[in-house]
């Protein structure tokens, strides 16, 4: 007798959905974002096909020109010079998707980098087999060994430079809504007709900052208690380098103003989706970063704030015009010149709401070359 067909993904992430809801159906949203993201069977980012890229879902900086990471191996190489003496130097990229970044990096980064290891971290399994055979090559032409780490708490103290780009957002959110007399949990509803959206009781103590006190009946705020963990966890391992964390969001009174009814974006083949409950499994969800949130668990953990700015500042302050005109002289033709301009001026303007947080460790002066700065948005 032939075995009994596996059942579709759609069904099976269905399936699990419903047995992770409350005898009411109710469903948190941050428990349902990490189920239809990260379900390793179901989820979206279990699937085979990658989500970057023109074939995929959604454009991340590295997909637009290697401009970018050409800019930010730059940063690293600065980094890692400083910790020469103090062992082994690590580049960790958490959140290391398909490897279009580590691909560019190590590319840019060459063998004089003064790595001894690049960890990539990422949580899809398939996303990390193909970020392993992407970077193959260029970690042996880079001499620098590529493999992939579970976690950085998996590895124990570690010097060197750590990356998260656009990671946070994807991190699961709580959101939670001002009804007018209390806060509210935001979440789904398992019903006969399917996914809807819902609220219930707050279901525990909300972190500091405090929630908005008395805001317009209807706001909505956005954290992600995730995030916070990541920034926790990294300082906790991470006893000499750097941190840096590029996404994009705002802090808490510019979120408030822009967006009183939140950030939630649903994506599908670089459309944004009316409705984010539909098709689970099939469509990207993100937050923008509540950087507040994100800055005060850096400093709760003792991080130094060494650059908080605008994606645009940092890769100014990084070397961007140096590396635009490097690969200026490089072109060959007047198309190839406008492709790059036209690269170039979404890298620095297509991101505008892209900022970028570079902590030092603990304990830790920041590295020789940093600029003390709170500059950017408070």
């Amino acid at each position: 007798m032939p075995p009994a067909p596996e059942p579709a993904p759609s069904a099976t992430l269905a399936e699990r959905i419903r047995a992770s809801a409350d005898a009411d159906g109710f469903l948190p949203f941050d428990r349902f974002m990490d189920l239809v993201l990260y379900d390793p069977v179901a989820g979206f980012y279990a699937r085979a096909a990658s989500p970057f890229g023109a074939a995929g879902d959604f454009y991340t900086a590295p997909q637009v020109h290697p401009l970018f990471a050409a800019t930010l191996a730059a940063r690293v190489r600065s980094a890692a010079g400083s910790l020469r003496g103090r062992g082994p130097v690590r580049l960790v990229e958490i959140g290391a998707g398909d490897g279009t970044l580590a691909e560019a990096l190590l590319g840019a980064l060459g063998p004089d980098a003064g790595l001894d290891e690049y960890l990539l971290i990422e949580r899809s399994e398939p996303l990390a087999r193909r970020a392993l055979e992407r970077t193959r090559v260029a970690g042996d032409l880079a001499r620098v060994p590529v493999r992939r780490a579970v976690s950085i708490a998996a590895e124990g103290p570690t010097v060197g430079v750590v990356v998260a780009n656009e990671l946070l957002d994807a991190i699961p959110a709580r959101r939670v809504r001002w009804t007018g007399e209390r806060w509210s949990e935001l979440g789904v509803r398992v019903g006969p007709r399917g996914l809807e959206p819902a609220e219930g009781p707050l279901r525990d103590a909300v972190p500091p900052p405090p929630l908005p006190t008395s805001p317009e009946a209807g706001t909505i705020v956005e954290f992600s208690s995730g995030a916070e963990a990541l920034v926790r966890e990294v300082a906790d391992h991470l006893v000499a380098g750097l941190f840096v964390i590029l996404d994009y969001g705002m802090s808490e009174a510019e979120l408030l103003a822009a967006h009183p009814r939140g950030t939630l974006e649903a994506i599908r083949q670089h459309r944004s989706v009316a409705d984010p409950l539909s098709a689970p499994g099939e469509t990207d969800l993100s937050v923008f970063v509540n950087f507040d949130r994100v800055r005060s668990a850096a400093r709760a953990a003792g991080w130094t704030e060494v650059a908080f700015r605008s994606q645009a500042e940092a890769l100014g302050a990084w070397g961007f015009p140096e590396r635009f005109q490097e690969a200026l002289a490089r072109t060959g033709s007047s198309e190839e010149e406008v492709r790059l301009r036209l690269a170039a001026k979404n890298l620095l303007f297509g991101f505008e709401r892209f900022r970028v947080l570079e902590l030092a460790p603990p304990g830790e002066r920041p590295l020789a070359g940093a600029t003390l700065a709170s500059a950017g948005r408070p």
